[in-house]
């Protein structure tokens, strides 16, 4: 058994796509090898700024030797059939065949050996069709005709060593060595390697190159947390930025520096998305007042002689000047209210179908100022914080960073003297924008929140731009997931179908495109509470149905986490309850009860009636009789249905789930009982139908708490 060394030494490769493109080379790789039969003991692979290694240990020096048996025509066959089989096998005559028997009678076979191919000529042959067909997000062509790559970045080398030996690698016009380079300006080289060990030793030694990532990052924490502590300092942490970081450098040595303190009176985020975004810095903080400080972590890419002063110094500088114009952007939007700002909403388009930013600031207002009551909110500060929220995309500081949309128009808000509630609302109305994100909790941003959403759902469903597949340009299904999270964690007790129905209202009964002709006419049949006239009639064939499923599918998706099945939220939904808290708290309850023997046996004996029922041609109206009972086991499970009935509509309608699902647990004895005893198709006619009504009386009393014909097994 012998061991593999590959390496791609290139230009330097984007750290977004560096983790993706290792991986993807050693699964191609080892693909590669055991199609042909051979599978190392282990595999690794690394990456850097400049380099995509692959190391594969406990190879065998060549495949093992096949057998491959291969049937053919009839013993007795025309003579072109047996030729064309032979010539099909790669054999010169039948005396390399078998013959062998079934039921039709004797037959030959094939028997081929192919020899077990070197590992070397498999890596000949493998790399360079792995290399030529390797996917990047991006990538270039570099070179024209025999040399010419599309990579990433241009290859410089190519290393490839087995057992000790170059294999004759041919890429890209490149050929491949036994040699490696190192860090740029402290440890050059070339290096001449023999395998892993040696390649390792040279390059994190005299090459000043870690190899592996998990340890780059280590370095760069360690030592931005040390130079923070002797400093008396907190490290502002950001996994992010540490991936990023950790793809540029290949010998890690974090800096403290110091900034202009007086750039402190700027906005945090503005300053740690300054230093993150442009300088790629790490944020630093006072633990005494857990406010940011003066100071800031870069991560140099080798060990300066002066420690790192001139280093510090010299981004010190940078920052200066990028924080300069974050000040100059600052200044200048404090001059405009927000108000104003929204004004200049109408010159930005929304959707070109769904009109500007600003008309859809209005429907939001006036969904949030609906919404407000039902989260507890108050509906002049909702609907205040919705017209104001998408303002500052309009600030200076949101075009130079996007990001910080939402978090610039609060700080302008809080300038400008507005409620506190409205202000938070501004920031948190696009949260949660991930399953990591933080959920807006109080009234006033939940409702904007909300209505944000709901107005973003609908408005893509009426113009038919939904989701398919993977693809979903428009984040409609972060979108229901956000109000499915904020609606849950804040135990918001509404009805989707009347808020969907209220959000259309706000754009009229139809969708107008931009030249004013109807695009899809939205009028239905069922009539909603809100609007006048033509504005109550809303689309119920078409857009509610559609939306109701997807959030059942992101429900699904949600509690997905939680051991919920999918089937047990579909049996929920079935019974066309919109409350989202309702149908988690019931799908939670019924996936407890399903865990248990009770619920099991409960299942299987409702799958049992509904059979019975539904191949029933006569099904009789009605319910069953209990005074017509015959055999002991139809009157217990009819006095055990006249108990547990009762009980468990009581306790649905305290919205007792778990109570619900203990009453239905009490019928499973006597339905198990009531099976193995009663013939429900009795000869007598009239027992036959109160047996029939029973089931049914027992169906519907299970339906109740969820539509088990939905549940699998």
């Amino acid at each position: 058994m012998s061991d593999l060394l590959f390496e791609i030494f290139c230009e330097e490769i984007p750290a977004g796509m560096q983790a993706k493109a290792a991986n993807d080379l050693e699964a191609a790789m080892v693909k590669a090898l055991g199609e042909a039969g051979l599978k190392a003991a282990e595999t690794a692979s690394y990456v850097g700024a400049r380099r995509l290694v692959v190391t594969m240990s406990g190879l065998p020096a060549k495949a093992e030797d096949v057998r491959e048996e291969r049937k053919g025509p009839r013993v007795g066959a025309p003579d072109k059939a047996v030729e064309g089989f032979l010539r099909g096998a790669g054999l010169d005559s039948l005396d390399a065949c078998e013959q062998r028997e079934d039921k039709k009678g004797a037959f030959w076979v094939a028997l081929i050996d192919k020899p077990g191919r070197q590992t070397t000529d498999v890596l000949t042959d493998a790399i360079p069709a792995i290399l030529s067909n390797f996917h990047w997000p991006k990538s270039m062509k570099i070179g024209e005709g025999e040399k010419a790559q599309r990579w990433v970045r241009p290859i410089q080398r190519i290393l490839c060593v087995f057992d000790g030996a170059v294999v004759p690698v041919k890429v890209f016009g490149l050929e491949a060595g036994n040699e490696t380079e190192g860090h740029r300006v402290a440890g050059r080289g070339p290096f001449t390697v023999t395998g892993w060990d040696d390649y390792k030793a040279q390059l994190e030694g005299a090459g000043h190159v870690t190899i592996d990532a998990d340890e780059r990052k280590r370095l760069i924490m360690d030592g931005a947390t040390k130079a923070c502590g002797d400093a008396g300092l907190e490290l502002v942490e950001d996994q992010g930025l540490l991936n990023e970081v950790c793809g540029l450098v290949e010998w890690p040595v974090p800096v403290l520096g110091e900034m202009d303190p007086d750039f402190l009176d700027l906005p945090p985020e503005v300053i740690t998305l300054t230093m993150k975004t442009h300088q790629k810095y790490f944020a630093v903080r006072d633990p005494k007042t857990n406010k940011l400080s003066a100071h800031f972590v870069t991560v140099a890419n080798q060990q300066a002689p002066d420690g790192g002063k001139a280093i510090a110094a010299g981004n010190s500088r940078v920052l200066s000047a990028r924080l300069s114009d974050a000040r100059h952007f600052w200044d200048n939007d404090r001059k405009t209210p927000l108000s104003e700002m929204a004004d200049q909403l109408s010159k930005i388009t929304f959707h070109e179908k769904l009109g500007t930013v600003a008309d859809k600031v209005r429907r939001v207002a006036a969904v949030a100022r609906n919404l407000a009551p039902l989260v507890e909110a108050n509906p002049s500060k909702a609907a205040k914080a919705a017209e104001l929220a998408k303002a500052d995309l309009v600030s200076e500081m949101v075009y130079e960073f996007p990001e910080l949309q939402g978090a610039m128009g609060r700080y302008y808000a809080l300038e400008q003297g507005e409620d506190a509630a409205v202000a938070d609302a501004i920031k948190a109305h696009y949260k949660p924008q991930g399953p990591s994100d933080e959920v807006p909790v109080e009234p006033v941003s939940a409702a904007v929140a909300l209505a944000d959403k709901l107005d973003t759902l609908v408005g893509f469903w009426a113009i038919d731009e939904k989701p398919t597949g993977s693809k979903d340009p428009f984040a409609l299904r972060r979108a229901a997931l956000g109000v499915i999270r904020i609606v849950l964690d804040g135990n918001f007790r509404l009805s989707l179908r009347k808020e969907i129905g209220f959000v259309a209202c706000q754009s009229g009964y139809f969708w107008l495109c931009e030249d004013g002709t109807v695009l899809k006419n939205l009028t239905g049949h069922d009539t909603f509470e809100y609007g006048s006239g033509e504005q109550n009639r809303m689309v119920a064939t078409e857009i509610l149905p559609s939306i109701l499923a997807f959030f059942a599918h992101r429900l699904k998706v949600h509690l997905r986490d939680e051991g919920i099945r999918h089937d047990v939220i579909d049996a929920v939904f079935a019974l066309g309850d919109d409350d989202l808290v309702r149908v988690t708290a019931r799908s939670r309850a019924l996936q407890a009860f399903l865990d248990t023997e009770d619920g099991t046996a409960l299942l299987a004996g409702f799958k049992r009636a509904s059979n019975i029922l539904n191949k029933t041609d006569d099904m009789p109206e009605g319910h069953h009789d209990a005074a017509a009972a015959v055999e002991d086991a139809e009157k217990a499970l009819m006095a055990a249905l006249a108990d547990a009935g009762p009980k468990a509509k009581a306790a649905l309608e305290a919205e007792d789930f778990t109570a619900a699902m203990a009453a239905l647990a009490m019928l499973r004895a006597p339905i198990d009982a009531f099976f193995d005893t009663v013939t429900v198709n009795a000869d007598d006619a009239g027992l036959r139908r109160n047996r029939l009504l029973l089931l049914s009386d027992i169906r519907e009393a299970i339906s109740s708490v969820a539509d088990f014909s939905r549940i699998e097994g």
